[in-house]
């Protein structure tokens, strides 16, 4: 994975194992918001910055991150770029990763390390 820029979430970082990286790209919360918010379509970081309600630069970094996971990709027109999944298999990962928290009751929730709440 290669990173691109100083502006990274440092949760996105070289140096992991790339299954580890993988789901740390998609550990946060943020970022996940915007894979879901790709599975509808395509989106530029404007529309992406009304949505989330967070700064422009915020979503730009996260973005950035997704694309140098190879998660995210962008198609320039004019002046605009627009942000599309670039691995549509990431919707069965995710669906897979609902059903499991579904069989689980959820309990990685209440994980005292990585659940919601935890520090």
């Amino acid at each position: 994975m290669a990173m691109t820029t100083e502006t990274h979430d440092p949760g996105c970082r070289p140096g992991l194992s790339p299954a580890a990286a993988l789901f740390r790209s998609l550990g946060d919360e943020t970022r996940l918001t915007i894979v879901r918010e790709l599975a509808l379509g395509e989106r530029r970081i404007v529309d992406l910055t009304r949505t989330l309600g967070l700064a422009q630069s915020t979503v730009s970094a996260h973005v950035a991150c997704l694309r140098d996971c190879g998660l995210v990709e962008g198609r320039a027109v004019g002046r605009q770029m627009f942000y599309r999944l670039a691995q549509p298999r990431l919707l069965t990962l995710l669906g897979a990763a609902e059903e499991l928290l579904t069989a689980t009751g959820n309990a990685v929730d209440l994980c005292p390390v990585y659940g919601h709440g935890a520090s």
